[in-house]
């Protein structure tokens, strides 16, 4: 595989996957902030356990090599805008709570010179007696949510801590998580958990399908993070095999898969490639449950099945972007479960500039990648590929490659030029 040059040591290109593991964030531990070097030229965060190197990105940085920058600065931040995440509630004691989240976001918001957050808890599913207290996924999707879109409210919808332990709980929440979004008239929902189709009843399928109708019917956004586990989902279920995640791999779902950025410290773009490596790698592939949709039709790479992921974004901790919490340790924010949200702030952007809600975007967003303006509003990452080592054996996956392709989707945004583009389409 060819590789993009790095900030730091470079990483095995394959992924060892783990069988049943819930495709959550692991995210950097904690690192000293960086400063402005003497040059004027931004220094570099870090984000690497016990001061090891882990480059990372400021939110700044961020918002520049994805092209949000200039739109921030005409007013396109997402005021009036609601965007709904699916998390886990916490337990006092848990493994993974170790925060509150109102605390944490304030300090992610003074560190970074950000707005403050317009921050909903929704505890009406899960049902929690301590609804504030937060994890790295939970506080990774809100603040790359707040960094793309930090005039936007983020609802955040609590299901279960014990969802993750049956399929059939985590279909259920997935259906209840859907139907509060849309009552609550959020403009774009976003989940960063996924598990193979293999693991879900064609009636579970069949509920969450339905509640998906509902949200396009009402207007809202759905987004899905593609998985971390490459070509086999991470959450496969019995024996690994190659296939695609729900509920990103349901066509009413944009797709969202990683990659492997390559910018500056100060943000500006270089480079992108397929996310594999020793960390993960990007979902991708063709779904065993849902046909082509029409606007799949006539991609060089198209099946006559569902092609996921639709779009991509950096999810590798190179270059992630950095997050902070209320003890003051920066992580990077890693896997699709960073892509998503990220893709998520940028609807709620076009939402603005659009005037309305603009739902169910995904034939919008493949207009925009068959027509001119492609290669203005998406980074096309050309190289790279999903394939798997386990120890059950190497399970070939897909390659990247020019447009559309199973591995990344069209690409990541270039936001300054594909917001405006989606704006102006027409709604599905």
């Amino acid at each position: 595989m060819n590789k993009i040059p790095r900030h730091g040591p470079r990483r095995r290109p394959w992924l060892a996957a783990a069988p049943l593991a819930a495709c959550l964030t692991v995210a950097c531990a904690s690192a000293a902030l960086g400063g402005t070097a003497a040059s004027g030229v931004p220094a570099p965060l870090n984000c690497g356990a016990g001061g090891a190197p882990e480059p990372c990105l400021s939110p700044q940085a961020y918002e520049t090599a994805y092209g949000v920058t200039p739109l921030l600065h005409r007013g396109i931040d997402g005021r009036g805008e609601t965007v709904a995440m699916f998390e886990l509630a916490q337990t006092p004691g848990s493994r993974h709570g170790d925060g509150d989240i109102r605390q944490d976001l304030a300090a992610f918001d003074a560190k970074f010179r950000l707005p403050r957050t317009r921050l909903h808890v929704v505890n009406t599913i899960a049902g929690s007696a301590t609804p504030y207290l937060t994890d790295e996924e939970e506080l990774g999707d809100a603040e790359m949510v707040h960094a793309f879109a930090p005039g936007a409210a983020l609802d955040i919808i609590l299901v279960p801590a014990s969802t993750t332990s049956s399929v059939a709980n985590v279909a259920a929440a997935i259906t209840k998580t859907i139907r509060e979004s849309a009552a609550r008239h959020a403009a774009v929902l976003s989940f960063s958990f996924s598990g193979g189709e293999h693991c879900f009843t064609r009636g579970e399928v069949a509920a969450m399908h339905a509640a998906l109708e509902q949200a396009r019917d009402q207007h809202v956004t759905v987004l899905g993070s593609s998985g971390d586990g490459g070509a086999v989902p991470a959450h496969y279920c019995g024996s690994p095999s190659v296939q695609v995640s729900l509920p990103a791999s349901d066509p009413l779902v944009l797709g969202v898969g990683g990659t492997i950025l390559d910018a500056s410290p100060g943000g500006a773009y270089l480079g992108e490639m397929a996310w594999n490596d020793d960390t993960g790698g990007s979902g991708g592939g063709y779904s065993s449950l849902f046909a082509r949709p029409s606007w799949q039709d006539g991609l060089d790479r198209a099946r006559a099945a569902r092609g996921v992921p639709d779009v991509s974004a950096n999810a590798d901790a190179y270059d992630a972007m950095a997050t902070d919490n209320s003890y003051g340790q920066l992580r990077g924010d890693t896997g699709t479960s960073s892509s998503a949200p990220l893709w998520a702030g940028v609807i709620a952007l076009a939402d603005q500039e659009a005037g309305r809600h603009l739902g169910f975007v995904t034939p919008a967003l493949y207009a925009i990648g068959r027509s001119r303006a492609c290669h203005r509003a998406f980074h096309d990452v050309v190289t790279g590929d999903n394939s798997v080592l386990t120890p059950a054996g190497v399970f070939t996956g897909y390659n990247a490659g020019r447009g559309w392709d199973p591995v990344t989707g069209w690409g990541s945004p270039d936001a300054q030029y594909l917001v405006p583009l989606l704006a102006n389409t027409e709604r599905a």
